[in-house]
């Protein structure tokens, strides 16, 4: 196509988005009327290329993309052959768009989650969803060195046409959906063949992982220990999946299917000796992201050491064992020379992260208010007054009664120097993930809780709330929140700091976990023991008091994130992985950073200034 052509036709784009996008808001203002979906036709994408990212980006509007016919079917299909197409009306084009639209979101006005054949998560309704249509979104969220060596990587299994695939236990709620989401977006932009699957769910079964979650972390009742019975239909559950859905053929598991494996979640390693057991020679990565009590895993005897003997069991058959970057998070039985690190991650573009206009976070407060209604909890009285919140899963590691202690011993200093309606309020809020049965549990100890004499004088104050599947929602809550808390008692990595931190938010977590190398104290935020509920309602006091402290704090938060916990720097990593693997390359990393390796690797040093995790000398053994 001539130049002039390609330029009139950009032209005509860039109007026709303009146009769209000025009529959305106005019909928004004027009826006080929030879009939440947008079907857009293949003949406008194809027009106006970057429409369905502005609608997403700038109007928190999901579009989707359709094939719609253009002219009219003939009125006898006799005449077929003769007659001349009639164009179809635009108005009827739109109509046939939005009702193809409808089908896909859910009475709560969110996308449906879609599973496909073999149980592959069908990420963005299987490519029909087009949030992000480039790859200058991405490159505008990470530094140069990490998209090229991103580049880099994926250039070489596109043009090998490698294949790979992640597996894990659900695909929606958690930091792990959340990751895999984001990248198969992302990689799926690139050019890149990439999967990912999961198994058919068992509540049963993850009644069992959870209380293995627990026993590992050291959080459950020194009493529970896992029973034969139920390790065994966890073993039934995982080896029924995997012949029925992947291994069988034609399955991503059989000869012929994928290059790399891989797997995340003490729920799936039993996946991988079946795998070795079908396809020997095929590479496996796992990656543990939970806290394993080294210290109580050595104790012969203890419950921790039979739960870690049955996943060790298994485990010890991938290639490679990947960990969070936390000290004593690993067993001494993992080989050094397989043992990598790798933090989790969160995407700067997805509805978590994204900047939102005030008209939509308003929009959103409102829903969540009318929730906090419809279960008679208290309300938030924002804008009127500031909170201080903490967005977590209701789990016993989560620190929820430490949260509840340190504000109200804030109270009770802010009432005596400063009106009520000029004191925070609390919020504790989060998503559930279906393999997490303790959510309700640890919901109704919270509340009962705010009953006990201590802290039923500000109980009003104190807003408790699940919330559902909407990602939007909490990036609300967050961004409007004055000052977020992640007090843990024990912990993975909890990319929540990290996000809480990109928003410009002052945070005040625990050395507990990943944590730590988040924020850097007195920075970007503070760090404090586990339990010391004084400590984190001092900094709070300072916070909610100083400005100048506030505004500086703030400051630095939101210019000390690293790329290694974005989705461009995390995708980097894998990719470098199954670049290696895929070649037949046998990595000894020795307890090395991935991140460290794909940057070497790929000829991309880290330059001078560059956010970075903290790499103090970390334990991970122990």
């Amino acid at each position: 196509m001539p130049r002039a052509a390609m330029a009139a036709l950009g032209l005509l784009g860039a109007l026709i988005v303009d146009h769209i996008t000025r009529q959305v808001r106005h019909i928004s203002k004027e009826h006080l009327f929030k879009f939440v979906g947008g079907g857009v036709t293949e003949t406008l994408h194809e027009l106006a290329p970057t429409l369905c990212t502005r609608l997403w980006l700038d109007l928190d509007m999901v579009p989707m993309v359709f094939k719609v016919r253009n002219t009219a079917r003939p009125t006898k299909p006799s005449a077929a052959a003769n007659e001349t197409p009639k164009p179809r009306p635009i108005d009827e084009q739109a109509d046939s768009a939005v009702r193809k639209l409808v089908m896909y979101f859910g009475p709560s006005h969110n996308p449906r989650l879609s599973i496909g054949y073999r149980n592959q998560v069908e990420v963005d309704a299987n490519g029909l969803t087009h949030i992000l249509d480039g790859v200058e979104e991405y490159r505008n969220t990470c530094r140069e060195g990490t998209w090229n060596a991103l580049n880099k990587y994926a250039t070489d299994l596109r043009e090998r046409d490698v294949k790979i695939a992640f597996f894990s236990s659900t695909p929606q709620g958690g930091g792990v959906a959340l990751m895999r989401h984001a990248i198969i977006r992302l990689l799926r932009i690139l050019g890149v063949n990439a999967t990912w699957y999961v198994p058919k769910p068992s509540p049963a079964v993850f009644r069992h992982t959870k209380n293995n979650h627990n026993i590992l972390q050291g959080v459950a009742d020194p009493s529970l220990r896992p029973s034969k019975e139920a390790t065994d239909q966890f073993t039934e559950w995982i080896t029924y999946n995997a012949e029925r859905y992947w291994l069988s053929e034609g399955g991503p598991l059989a000869e012929g299917g994928i290059d790399v494996a891989f797997i995340d979640d003490p729920q799936m390693p039993g996946l991988i000796p079946l795998i070795k057991k079908a396809r020997p020679d095929l590479p496996i990565v796992y990656r543990s992201h939970i806290e394993i009590r080294s210290d109580l895993v050595h104790v012969a005897g203890s419950p921790q050491a039979e739960v870690w003997k049955y996943l060790w069991d298994r485990i010890q058959l991938a290639d490679l064992f990947i960990s969070h970057p936390v000290a004593k998070f690993v067993p001494s039985d993992v080989p050094i020379d397989t043992l990598a690190l790798l933090p989790a991650a969160t995407d700067w573009l997805d509805g978590l992260s994204k900047p939102m206009r005030p008209w939509d976070l308003n929009y959103y407060m409102r829903v969540f208010k009318s929730q906090c209604s419809d279960i008679r909890m208290n309300k938030l009285l924002w804008p009127a007054r500031g909170y201080i919140c903490q967005v977590a899963r209701f789990d016993p590691a989560k620190g929820i009664p430490d949260v509840i202690d340190s504000f109200c011993k804030l109270r009770r200093r802010l009432d005596d120097i400063l009106p009520a309606s000029k004191t925070p309020q609390l919020l504790i809020c989060g998503h559930g993930a279906i393999d997490d049965p303790d959510a309700s549990i640890i919901y109704d100890q919270t509340m009962a809780l705010l009953e006990k004499e201590e802290y039923a004088p500000y109980a009003s104050d104190i807003v408790v709330m699940r919330i559902g599947p909407s990602d939007q929602m909490l990036n609300a809550l967050l961004t409007n929140a004055k000052i977020v808390l992640q007090l843990s008692l024990r912990e993975g990595f909890e990319v929540k700091v990290s996000e809480s931190l990109h928003h410009g938010k002052p945070t005040i977590a625990t050395r507990a976990g990943g944590i730590p190398l988040q924020i850097i104290d007195g920075k970007s935020g503070y760090l404090v023991d586990v339990h010391d509920t004084s400590a984190v309602a001092n900094h709070l006091y300072n916070l909610w008091t100083d400005k100048g402290l506030y505004d500086r704090i703030s400051a630095g938060a939101a210019v000390n994130v690293s790329d290694e916990v974005g989705t461009c720097g995390n995708a980097a990593s894998w990719l470098y992985l199954a670049s290696k693997l895929s070649k037949g390359e046998k990595l000894k990393p020795n307890g090395r950073w991935i991140n460290d390796m794909m940057r070497e690797d790929a000829g991309e040093p880290y330059r001078d200034g560059e956010p970075r995790l903290k790499r103090d000398n970390i334990n991970i053994q122990g």
